[in-house]
């Protein structure tokens, strides 16, 4: 059994996806950028577009009644790999402890010209 995540303040899909979907003891996060609720995008730079691709995240993971913490794995899409760096520094203030596994990769392009996409699997357990 499924069951469809789709917080009333999270950002709204651009395309036919569900932003969350739980299956069990897992949660599957789509890939967020820094598209807010109100679908205004906040890219004034790398650091401040993390930080809001990682807050739409955390907002799907309370949804689900998870946080951070439980992300087991995550895809980081970059426009450059040169954001790579900055991306790290903002993204590592969201785990205390053990972070997900996770891979990094530089793409030809992303949605709405974003620099960063990142999507993720929690777990429950």
């Amino acid at each position: 059994m499924k069951t469809a995540i789709f917080p009333p303040n999270a950002a709204k899909p651009l395309a036919p996806y569900t932003p969350a979907i739980a299956a069990g003891d897992l949660v599957f996060l789509s890939g967020q950028i820094a598209l807010d609720e109100h679908g205004d995008l906040h890219t004034g730079d790398i650091a401040a577009e993390t930080r809001r691709v990682m807050d739409n995240i955390g907002i799907l993971l309370n949804a689900a009644g998870l946080d951070h913490s439980h992300l087991v794995k995550v895809t980081i899409f970059l426009s450059d790999m040169a954001h790579y760096a900055s991306v790290n520094e903002v993204y590592g203030t969201y785990f205390k402890d053990t972070p997900p596994a996770r891979e990094a990769v530089a793409v030809k392009g992303l949605p709405r010209g974003v620099n960063v996409e990142i999507s993720g699997i929690a777990t429950r357990g």
